[in-house]
Parts: C-alpha cells; structure tokens; sequence
C-alpha cells in the first residue's frame, strides 16, 4: 500500500469533500477520485459514501482512519529524527582513544563539539589501539583515535584514516638525572639503566618503535597507567620513553629530553572509522572538531 493513498485518504476524510482535498494536495479533482478508488481496490471495502454534498466515511472508512494516522504519523516523527539527526539536534556519537590523546587533544574536540552540538549523547572509552579498533570494527564506537608506527602499520582496507598529527617520543628523566639539563640525548647513553615501561617484553609499549637497532632496553619496573610510569621516573627509578601528547601531564619534577634525530622515533595519529560504513553527522562534524583542536596543540 503506497502511503501517498493514506494521505490521500485522510485529507478526503478530514475535509468531507473530493474538490477540498484535490485544492489541498495540489491534485486535479479525479486524481483524488482514481487514488480513492485505486485504495478501495486494495481494501475490498468502500471507504466513503458519495453525497449530494460531499463525502462521508463508511464504517470500514470509519475503521481505517486511525490506522492511516498512526502510520502517517510514524512516518512524520521518522522524517523529523533524521532531520534532527542530520542537524545533530539528536544522536549520538561513541568515541574511543589511546590513554596520551584522552590528556588533551580529545578533550578538547569534544568540549567544543558538546558546545556547538548539546542534543548529541556523547560517551568515551579509552583503551589501546588494538582494542579500540576492535570496537569499532564490531560497531561499539563511532570513531576511536589510535596511533601507528612503522613497526605497528593500521589496516587500510578495514578503516578509513584520517591523519591527525605526527608526535614526537621524548625521554623522561628525574630532575635530579645526571643528564636531566642536556638538551638532546642518544638513548645508547642509557643502555645501563632501567626503563620504565607498560610490558616485560616491550612488545606492545612505545618502546618497539622507538628504539635503534640492536638496544635493548633493561626493563626492571612495568606500569601500565602513565601516571605510576611518571611516578617511578620522579622518584628516579628509571625513565621512560613519553609521547608528545603526554607533556601535559608531566610532574615538575621530571625532566623531558629530545632524543638525538638518528634515535628520534615519530607515532602518527589518526582518526580511524569503519571502511564501507556510511559516517554518521556526528562522526562527520567531529572530525572537524578534532582538527581544530589538534591545532591548538603545541608538541614542540
């Protein structure tokens, strides 16, 4: 049953009259005439009485006057959520991140994006990359922010990314570190100190794509939250390895050197989003907010 023979229907049901209806719609008087019948075909029932004067519905009429406008009225509401969907009046939108992006970039995307957009529901999660592109390949986020290496490639032909900055490794020294006031370092000058990182194995830290053939880091203290990382370098426990995006956070007590360009070890970080999914209003208008926040940041 075409809806456009419902409306037809009840504009006739509710002026009474055939002429009325057609001036309504816009239609010719037996345009109205042939979908009323087209309708009453359908049925099998007569739907109105033909008076002198008009119109008046039968009793089957009668009945399926509130099933049009329930139907009709669903259709309205449906039309009216996407339309407020694609003013981003409504929705939502699921984000995830690596731990260093959730310090300040992605933050600050959805500060402005909540601003500019308060009737989208918004949720984060943080996670490492491997697991957030896993959410978002089974569709539990929206959009997740990760990052890649040249040992640690992304998959082109599962998501689309969209670059959003290339971050610089630095390394994190006590202050009290007898190279904390040098500017520039080689990390051969602390082959015999311990490293502070989130594995025993460094296979799934910053440190698998940071570090120059054949260094092998002693890895004597493992901590997965960058706040007991930045804890235990403060103390002068060892030192870690510290994404640009992290800064931030750092405690005044730790001091931050540039690695020496030939060990210097850059992670790039995307935006990633499902390939072949169409990308909702939500996702579409963050990647913008994002952009913009990215920059306002200063990883220098």
């Amino acid at each position: 049953m075409e809806t456009q023979l419902l409306e037809v229907f009840r504009t006739v049901a509710r002026t009474r009259s055939i002429s009325a209806a057609a001036r309504e719609l816009r239609y010719t008087q037996s345009a109205v005439s042939r979908q009323i019948a087209a309708l009453e075909a359908e049925l099998g029932g007569r739907l109105f009485d033909r008076l002198a004067r008009g119109v008046t519905l039968t009793d089957e009429g009668t009945a399926l006057l509130p099933y049009a406008d329930a139907v009709l009225g669903r259709l309205d509401a449906a039309r009216r959520d996407l339309d407020d969907r694609r003013r981003l009046g409504s929705g939502r939108l699921r984000v995830g991140a690596f731990a260093t992006a959730v310090a300040a970039l992605v933050p600050r995307a959805l500060a402005s994006f909540r601003e500019a957009y308060p009737g989208v529901a918004l949720s984060l999660v943080e996670g490492l990359t491997p697991a957030l592109l896993d959410r978002l390949a089974a569709g539990e986020a929206d959009l997740a922010v990760v990052s890649s290496s040249p040992a640690d490639l992304l998959e082109p032909e599962r998501f689309e990314l969209h670059h959003l900055l290339d971050e610089r490794l630095l390394l994190a020294v006590a202050r009290g570190h007898r190279l904390a006031r040098r500017r520039t370092v080689r990390l051969a000058e602390f082959a015999d100190e311990p490293f502070i990182a989130g594995s025993a194995t460094a296979e799934k830290t910053l440190l698998r794509a940071s570090l120059p053939a054949g260094f092998r880091p002693r890895i004597d203290i493992i901590a997965a939250d960058w706040t007991g990382k930045l804890g235990c370098v403060a103390a002068g426990l060892g030192v870690a390895l510290i994404p640009a995006l992290a800064v931030r956070g750092t405690p005044p007590d730790i001091a931050l050197l540039r690695l020496h360009p030939a060990d210097e070890s850059v992670r790039r970080v995307f935006a990633a989003t499902a390939a072949g999914r169409t990308p909702s209003p939500a996702v579409t208008e963050f990647l913008t907010h994002l952009h913009a926040a990215t920059r306002t940041l200063s990883l220098s």
